[in-house]
C-alpha cells in the first residue's frame, strides 16, 4: 500500500490476510483487567476506573528459571540492538526510563515543580509536618 497510487501507509502486523495482531492483545488486556475486576468500559465514564491484573508464575513449573532468563535476555538484547532513529537515544525496554529516574531520585532527591511544593505547604500546616526543604 505504501507504494500504491495514491500512496498509503504500512499495514499492521498480520496485513490484509491475517488481520491486526494488536486487536487480540487489546482484547486480552481488557479481559484480564476490566473483565476480571468487574469494572470497566461498560460502566459510567465518571470518575477514575483503572483496573490492574497481576499474574504470578512458578517458573519451575514451566521450563525453569534459567531457561526463562535465557529466553528473555535474548529478546531484550534483540530489542536493544535495534538501530535507534536518534543515536543519542538508544532503544530501551519499557520501564527502563522509570528505573533510571528512580535511581537518580533516590540518590539526588525528587525535583518538584514549585507549584507542587506550595500546595504541600497547606498539608504540612494541617498535619503538623515539616517537609524536607530543597537542597541548594
Amino acid at each position: 500500500m505504501l507504494f500504491d497510487q495514491p500512496p498509503g501507509t504500512l499495514l499492521p502486523v498480520g496485513g490484509l490476510s491475517h488481520g491486526h495482531k494488536g486487536y487480540g492483545m487489546a482484547l486480552l488486556v481488557e479481559t484480564l483487567t476490566a473483565g476480571l475486576a468487574g469494572f470497566g468500559r461498560a460502566d459510567p465514564k465518571e470518575g477514575w476506573g483503572a483496573t490492574v491484573h497481576i499474574t504470578l508464575h512458578d517458573l519451575n513449573a514451566f521450563g525453569g528459571r534459567e531457561a526463562f532468563l535465557r529466553q528473555m535476555d535474548h529478546v531484550a538484547a534483540q530489542c536493544r540492538d535495534n538501530t535507534p532513529i536518534d543515536p543519542a537515544k538508544p532503544v530501551r525496554l519499557p520501564g527502563e526510563g522509570g528505573l533510571k529516574r528512580r535511581d537518580t531520585q533516590s540518590k539526588n532527591g525528587v525535583r518538584l515543580h514549585p507549584s507542587i511544593a506550595r500546595s504541600l505547604h497547606a498539608a504540612e500546616q494541617r498535619h503538623g509536618l515539616q517537609l524536607a526543604q530543597a537542597l541548594l
